[in-house]
């Protein structure tokens, strides 16, 4: 149940992303329903390689590299799906980060709703 809020609330998420900034459009409810699907799958599978790949140069930006490469996760779901449009590299820096601050936001209400189990 938390996994289903968690996936409808980030899709509204990026509905009010592209409200708020015009770097990000989304056509509709739909199309940030699967933009939030595959940016959470692009997380769980790709940018997990890419950090390892990156390690060096992450290490010596003291972190800020995975600002780029969170950029880039945003970036590159833009490109492949049809309703979710990314106006460049610096749109999906900003609309990355203001993505990520709603997840955390997102995650600490779901954390709270949804307590974890003690089994």
């Amino acid at each position: 149940m938390k996994l289903i809020f968690s996936w409808l609330l980030h899709a509204v998420a990026l509905l009010a992303l592209a409200h708020l900034y015009s770097g990000v459009e989304v056509t509709g409810f739909g199309a940030a329903m699967v933009a939030a699907f595959v940016i959470g799958l692009f997380n769980l599978v790709v940018r997990p390689a890419l950090v390892v790949l990156t390690l060096p140069v992450t290490v010596v930006t003291l972190g800020l590299f995975l600002f780029v490469i969170n950029a880039l996760m945003f970036w590159a779901v833009a490109g492949i799906l049809d309703g979710f449009q990314v106006q460049g590299f610096g749109a999906a820096l900003l609309g990355s980060l203001v993505y990520s601050a709603f997840g955390v936001v997102i995650d600490s209400a779901l954390q709270r709703l949804f307590p974890p189990q003690i089994l």
